[in-house]
């Protein structure tokens, strides 16, 4: 039966118009990504425990939580795409189980619905609650089933949950690689099926979904690559669960609201120093470059008086470019010892080299240094340290605040032996070295990470391949650096840096054309932005929204 041909009934309601005139205008690009203060990011094996928990511990029960995924996922749908058939391909289990709620609360609203289903699942499912929807087997209906595919506005991946482990089944795969090559905008649950949960791997066929509902929260493998680029949009949607303790998880978002709440603010009275002294330690003869987008990044992130130790032939290109920067002699131990006496942070290592004399550099802010001004090592600082030319991390670790920010090739040389672990489990080995190091980690990559002993990691959520040019490091490190300067401890610091640089990417659309200068010139706004941000959708139970990979 198709339910289009039926008045929506009189005990239906139907989801809030998404030409509702009452809702703003908004630009998406400037909007997300929308985030609570707090969204915790589960592995697919510790959301299913919480759920478990949350049943036999809360009184949740099962039933309830399936209903309220698939209808306010139904809500997205008819969002995304308001007109139209909707076709759901079901697989067996609960995702299964909440795409046939999905397609049952769109058929409650007057939306035309077929299922083609594609697991072990009862002719009466009782999760229909006796709505008669039209549905075909694919293994009875053969090329029938899938035809009805080439008719849908719009396809609902509800083939493999988030428990898949290596690669589909063979009728699973066929349902995946039919739903890729519909051409229809296919919308997932929870993860896209063949994406693993945990870590985003993904081993066989996967389907390339143009947006995808959470349920509760993100899951960790729909944020990590490969997985991330099959997601699409990512919205996540509350469900009922009961609260979440802090450090339940693996894992939580960086989040505009989380960034906002944490940003440090200055006394209507305060003075340069008492807002922040940073020493920029960066740039060996010829590498002026490194030390001046550090530089002026730091100033920008607010750092009340920033210095820089550079080679002595930078001097003239340093006082030129950045003005406002005191000049400090690299060379001149005196001059390197006061500066270090004067300071609240030090961020050392951009265009340093690894020769001599930057060993001899990166020694003496080291030893002389204050044991109570914290540390970020970048760069050549992170090489030195990598090759036994300095104190271990672990040693620095236990005099002083140290926050490391590594990108995959040098966190490559810091852990070698871990290699193929970094590429696959890089969320991990990134736990795994901040707890053996008692170091704070701030791997960059996509997405960047913020490790920390005992706490739950931080994954970005603004960050774009937009940033993937030289100097942009430089950028992250005179930021992370002038907020460490302002009193931020190096986890906090080392996330909302990552934000602020994400967002000022983000604030200057320039594309693949973004340069670090440009970065820049919007941290400040960047800096400023209060609040949670907004959804598009305008739908109270979104607790997250993110666009699509790029």
């Amino acid at each position: 039966m198709r339910t289009s041909q039926h008045a929506t009934p009189p005990h239906a309601v139907p989801p809030p118009d998404p030409d509702d005139p009452g809702r703003p205008p908004v630009s998406a690009s400037a909007v997300r990504p929308f985030g609570r203060a707090y969204v915790p990011v589960p592995t697919a094996a510790e959301a299913a425990d919480f759920d478990r928990w949350a049943s036999g511990e809360r009184g949740v029960p099962q039933p309830t939580l399936m209903e309220n995924a698939g209808r306010q996922a139904a809500q997205i749908v008819h969002r995304l795409h308001p007109e139209g058939d909707v076709v759901g391909v079901v697989g067996s289990g609960n995702n299964g189980g909440d795409a046939l709620v999905v397609l049952r609360s769109l058929a409650e609203w007057g939306r035309s619905v077929r299922a083609v289903v594609v697991g072990d699942r009862e002719a009466d499912d009782p999760v229909l609650h006796g709505w008669p929807l039209e549905r075909v087997v694919d293994q009875e209906a053969g090329e029938t089933a899938w035809r009805l595919l080439d008719r849908a506005a719009v396809v609902v991946d509800g083939i493999l949950g988030t428990g898949l482990a290596g690669e589909p089944r063979e009728r699973q795969a066929v349902a995946i690689r039919r739903v890729n090559e519909c051409g229809a905008p296919v919308v997932s649950l929870d993860v896209p099926s063949g994406v693993n949960g945990d870590d985003g791997s993904v081993a066989g066929d996967a389907v390339r979904a143009h947006a995808t509902v959470a349920f509760g929260w993100p899951k960790l493998g729909s944020l990590l690559q490969p997985g991330r680029a099959l997601v699409g949009r990512l919205v996540a949607v509350d469900i009922g669960f009961p609260p979440v303790d802090e450090g339940r998880f693996t894992a939580r978002l960086i989040t505009p609201g989380w960034a906002a709440a944490l940003r440090p603010a200055r006394k209507p009275d305060t003075h340069k120093k008492a807002v922040g002294v940073v020493l920029v330690v960066a740039g060996r003869p010829g590498m002026a470059g490194a030390a001046v987008l550090a530089a002026r990044a730091a100033l920008r992130a607010g750092a009340g008086l920033v210095r820089v130790a550079s080679a002595g032939e930078n001097r003239a290109i340093l006082q030129a470019a950045v003005p406002a920067a005191i000049f400090v002699d690299a060379g001149d131990e005196g001059a390197v010892a006061e500066a270090l006496g004067d300071t609240t942070a030090v961020a050392a290592g951009p265009g340093l080299g690894r020769d001599d004399w930057a060993e001899g550099v990166v020694r003496r802010v080291l030893t002389d240094g204050s044991s109570e001004v914290p540390l970020l090592l970048d760069a050549d600082a992170l090489n030195l340290a990598a090759e036994g030319r300095t104190p271990a991390f672990a040693e620095l670790a236990r005099a002083r605040p140290l926050l490391l920010t590594p990108h995959p090739g040098e966190m490559a040389r810091i852990v070698p032996a871990r290699l193929g672990d970094l590429r696959t489990r890089r969320v991990d080995v990134a736990a795994a070295f901040a707890e053996d190091t008692g170091a704070v980690l701030l791997l960059k990559g996509a997405p960047s990470l913020v490790a920390s002993p005992s706490r739950p990691v931080l994954v970005d959520s603004v960050g774009s391949s937009d940033l993937a040019t030289g100097g942009m490091g430089d950028v992250l490190s005179g930021v992370a650096g002038a907020l460490l300067a302002q009193g931020l401890p190096p986890r906090t610091a080392a996330a909302l840096g990552l934000h602020a640089t994400g967002r000022a990417a983000r604030l200057c659309a320039l594309g693949h054309g973004l340069a670090p200068d440009d970065v820049v010139e919007r941290l400040p706004e960047a800096l400023a932005e209060t609040g949670e941000g907004r959804s598009d959708l305008g739908l109270p139970f979104v607790l997250f929204d993110q666009d699509p990979a790029s």
